[in-house]
């Protein structure tokens, strides 16, 4: 994960949107500075009473259309220029969706997988206390990312609520289903990133039925996505995670049980892939769902996939792109393929502000159909603009938080 070059690509991203929607320097200079960023000091008191300090992050790059929203990410690599770019990534993504939201993005370098589960919550107790003074339902509410799931944000919410003297659901997303959690939650930006395939194949005029699909990442966004695009008839050839792909499994659902008993996708039967084995197969679809960069100038070329569908943060680097573009695939943008997950976290908060929670189907409709608008938007504004769908999603977003800007004008 190489953090500076996130941030030069989604600083690089924004520029482009500026200049095609013709934007003053002043919108420039507005539109690309974090509105709040904070650093903590971390303790954490091992099981073993040995102390370790890690640093935490919290960046809240814009408030401008509602309170800030953003995961918290456990990752021994992260660092406050990564966190950055993810925070404007989506502050795009959710005014692309026109969620009421701003952007954020946090977390703590630290391997979680290094962690006891009461080192876990130690951690993540310390980490919500010191950026509890910015955080709040109205402020600034996280959710899972990358390390984390819904037990940290139990701990977020307990750990908030018993400082607030009282129980404060809406303060974070992603929660257990007991704790005011939404049903769909668990597997919305994998839902997100099948609808975004669907409507891709329509596209490319081609039959989803069959079409086949190669998936790096098999975590929480692959796996959903997987599983979501084999319901619907489309055939998942080979997925990967961090120590490598397989192809020839069953189904996507029995590699899931061997990988969840095992610890390994080395099914007997299955084939083994590198990565950019899997990342240069001959398929329909191919779907990033890892970690930032993994598409990049050196691996571009041998992409053969006809449609490119981003399910993680900033897959693909500006050179990368530049490729792909040259290749005339189409690519899905992660601001726009991987929303589903701010979608139905939106409407987490939405339920915990009214203590009304929908149905499961309920949730999903309304995610469709948010889902459908946001994409026959980018493809309208892509073919009226003859640009790239990256360029489009970011117009788009760009164009929404821009025009809030200007409304609400500069203060004093």
């Amino acid at each position: 994960m190489t953090t500076e070059s996130t941030l030069e690509t989604a600083r690089a991203q924004l520029r482009r949107a500026v200049e095609l929607l013709d934007l003053s320097e002043n919108d420039w200079q507005t539109l690309s500075t974090p509105r709040r960023i904070l650093e903590v000091a971390v303790p954490l008191r091992r099981d073993n009473g040995s102390v370790e300090m890690y640093k935490g992050f919290r960046v809240q790059y814009s408030t401008t259309r509602g309170p800030s929203k953003g995961g918290v990410r456990f990752h021994p690599q992260i660092d406050m220029d990564e966190t950055v770019a993810l925070a404007m990534l989506m502050t795009w993504k959710c005014a692309l969706t026109n969620l009421p939201y701003g952007g954020a993005k946090g977390g703590i370098a630290v391997d979680a997988h290094s962690l006891s589960l009461a080192e876990n919550e130690r951690l993540t107790r310390r980490y919500t206390s010191e950026i509890l003074p910015i955080i709040g339902p109205e402020r600034d509410i996280p959710a899972p990312d990358v390390g984390t799931d819904e037990r940290n944000m139990a701990w977020m919410m307990d750990t908030y609520s018993v400082n607030a003297g009282f129980s404060v659901p809406g303060v974070v997303t992603g929660k257990p289903i007991v704790l005011g959690g939404s049903l769909g939650r668990t597997s919305a930006t994998g839902d997100g990133v099948a609808i975004s395939t669907l409507e891709a194949l329509r596209v490319r005029g081609i039959d989803a039925q069959g079409a086949t699909v190669a998936i790096q990442g098999f975590g929480k966004v692959g796996y959903w996505a997987a599983l979501a695009l084999e319901n619907f008839g489309l055939k998942v050839v080979a997925v990967s995670d961090m120590h490598g792909g397989v192809t020839g499994f069953e189904s996507v659902a029995k590699l899931w049980d061997y990988l969840t008993e095992n610890g390994s996708l080395n099914m007997p039967g299955t084939e083994q892939l590198t990565q950019d084995e899997l990342l240069h197969l001959d398929v329909d679809v191919l779907i990033p769902a890892a970690l930032a960069d993994s598409i990049t100038g050196a691996t571009a070329s041998g992409i053969r996939a006809k449609i490119i569908v981003e399910g993680a943060n900033a897959p693909t680097t500006p050179d990368g792109d530049a490729i792909i573009n040259e290749k005339k695939i189409l690519v899905v943008p992660d601001i726009l393929a991987n929303s589903g997950g701010v979608i139905v976290s939106y409407f987490e908060w939405v339920q915990d502000k009214q203590n009304y929670f929908w149905t499961a189907d309920e949730v999903k409709e309304n995610l469709n159909d948010i889902m459908m608008k946001s994409f026959k938007e980018v493809e309208f504004m892509a073919t009226e603009k003859n640009v790239s769908w990256r360029e489009a999603a970011h117009m788009i977003g760009v164009a929404r938080v821009a025009e809030a800007h200007k409304l609400r004008g500069l203060y004093p």
